[in-house]
């Protein structure tokens, strides 16, 4: 296992606030005096009221001179207004993101192999994305005024948690020690910052109360649950950002009542002969659904939906009928990254009944079926199949209905806030001398609002595992990054699940303080949670009030539900 880059952005909403601060304090400090009498005080006013403001708002942060310094620039002026500081804060981590990409391709010349320069290729494209979406950020906050905060906050901390997945995806993918530590070195400044902006961004509000500011209808029930922000999702279990018309291409059975903007077929009978081809096709500034129609067949070509082919929504003859394979692996020298079969990236993805297969086997190692990076992307009744590493759930808003995923170590994985509901999910047998460990969640820092959350899924041994499948150990998952976040629930466990259920990630230790594991309310036999890891990161649940943050209705922000409810979207608990 292993991201896109949004440092920038939480400077943004950071430096909102503080410019806010500012101007009401140094608005306070002239009150009462003549423009002669003021001029020379003001100016002292200001200052100290601005370095103040700057204190209290890079409190909460784990670099307190790093911010301090970032924002103390501006705030010296004495003269700084919201513009300034945003320009201030986005300038800085920008450059850093910059700065960071420009290291990486100086130690290209000194790459010794094409494993390592591809590596470093990889860190070029995650920290390019960081720069482009941190630039679309810039353009949306930059009409906001603080009243919109609030619904900027689930933004950016999506966007800043997908900016630590970037990062860390990119460090991750350079295995040689010397030059692992080059790109680690180039990154810790902008790594900094991205930790930085996320911390004053999730407190904001407390921001606003340490100086009398009124929270300004900050909704606590629709902002930070445990942290997270995710999408939305109606009574019909479809995304809340789905048209009327996105929701009547997902309920349409067969090709016959779409009228796709590209139909592939193998054999000819379509427009194109390949997926790649279709896609090659999207127009310039398409506005709208891209539909795309994928008849039965099995496409053997690696597919990407890249960040300018937004808003596509893609569906084949079923999961077993429409079928796209690869066979790229670690051990045949490809990054995980780079390993899959078919990568998403585009904004608003959305599939149904559609296959996706990395067929390299459990002696590939990481061989990744199906990534996504696409912000708003959505999975119906699909099918993911590989061993080691099939589903990696990279970054940014994802929700899965539906779903068959199979595999054998980590095989879902990621920094993505994900939940994945109604799926099956199947152990496969792995190599020998390895074991099943059904997630690998990928938080890295703790302000993040990342995670993942299984409800009302089945969990499950494929058929040739059955027989051995009390000698090869399964577990429910283990701590990939410091902060990963895994909550099970209501889903029923078969009797292989481990009666520890979750693994450590290595023999130090690692992350079993800081990790946020549980699980509540879940059947089956291997469901037992009295021999379960005595982890200080691990939880089960018993409080219904806490479970209720995981549910579709908060972990999701499912708030504007359709009044049909006759359709089997869970937006509590089962039971």
């Amino acid at each position: 296992m292993m991201g896109k880059g949004k440092a920038i952005v939480a400077g943004v909403s950071l430096i909102l606030v503080v410019g806010v601060v500012v101007g009401l304090v140094a608005g306070i400090s002239k009150g009462g005096k003549s423009s002669e009498e003021s001029t020379t005080t003001n100016v002292d006013n200001n200052l100290s009221s601005a370095m103040k403001a700057v204190k209290t708002i890079c409190e909460p942060t784990d670099y307190k001179e790093t911010c301090m310094r970032t924002l103390g620039s501006v705030a010296n002026n004495g003269t700084a207004n919201p513009k300034d500081f945003i320009q201030a804060a986005v300038t800085a981590t920008m450059e850093e993101v910059k700065a960071a990409m420009k290291k990486a391709d100086s130690l290209k010349k000194d790459a010794k192999n094409s494993t390592q320069k591809n590596a470093l290729d990889d860190c070029d494209e995650l920290l390019q994305y960081a720069v482009d979406e941190l630039q679309e950020a810039i353009s949306m906050v930059g009409d906001n005024d603080l009243k919109k905060v609030n619904e900027r906050v689930a933004d950016l901390t999506n966007w800043l948690s997908a900016v630590v997945s970037y990062q860390e995806t990119c460090k991750d993918g350079v295995t040689n020690p010397e030059l692992k530590s080059a790109v680690e070195n180039g990154l810790i400044n902008a790594t900094q910052l991205t930790s930085n902006a996320l911390a004053i961004v999730t407190e904001i509000s407390n921001i606003l109360g340490a100086f009398n500011i009124p929270p300004m209808d900050i909704n606590p029930k629709s902002r930070r649950l445990l942290e997270t922000e995710s999408i939305q999702v109606d009574a019909q279990g479809y995304p809340t950002w789905f048209s009327a018309a996105d929701r009547k291409l997902l309920a349409a059975r067969g090709g016959a009542q779409l009228r796709p903007n590209a139909v592939v077929a193998k054999d000819g009978s379509g427009q194109f002969k390949t997926i790649t081809a279709a896609l090659a096709a999207y127009p310039k500034n398409h506005r709208g659904r891209y539909v795309i129609y994928v008849k039965a067949g099995i496409y053997d070509e690696y597919i990407t939906v890249t960040k300018d082919q937004v808003n596509v929504f893609m569906y084949g003859d079923g999961p077993r009928k429409s079928v796209v394979t690869g066979n790229k692996s670690n051990r045949g020298g490809w990054s995980t990254f780079q390993s899959a079969s078919f990568s998403a990236i585009g904004t608003g993805f959305i599939c149904k009944g559609m296959g996706f297969r990395n067929t390299a086997g459990p002696e590939g190692h990481q061989a990744v079926a199906l990534r996504v990076q696409s912000d708003f992307s959505a999975f119906y009744n699909c099918r993911m199949d590989a061993y080691q590493d099939t589903l990696y759930v990279q970054a940014n808003r994802q929700f899965y209905r539906n779903c068959v995923v199979s595999g054998t170590v980590d095989f879902i994985f990621g920094d993505s806030t994900t939940l994945m509901q109604n799926c099956l999910i199947i152990a496969r047998k792995p190599m020998d001398n390895q074991q099943n460990t059904v997630t690998a969640q990928g938080r890295a820092m703790e302000h993040e609002s990342t995670g993942l959350v299984i409800h009302n899924c089945r969990i499950v041994p494929e058929q040739l595992l059955f027989p051995m499948r009390f000698k090869i150990p399964t577990y429910l998952g283990r701590p990939w990054k410091k902060y990963s976040r895994t909550v099970i629930m209501e889903t029923t466990l078969a009797d292989f699940i481990q009666p520890a259920g979750w693994m450590p990630w290595d023999t130090t230790g690692f992350a079993l303080d800081t990790c946020y594991y549980a699980e509540y309310a879940n059947r089956g036999p291997g469901s037992r949670t009295d021999r379960r890891v005595r982890w200080k990161g691990f939880h089960v649940i018993t409080d219904r009030r806490i479970a209720t943050q995981f549910t579709a209705g908060a972990f999701i922000q499912g708030g504007n539900w359709l009044k049909n409810t006759g359709a089997p979207f869970l937006l509590g608990f089962k039971r």
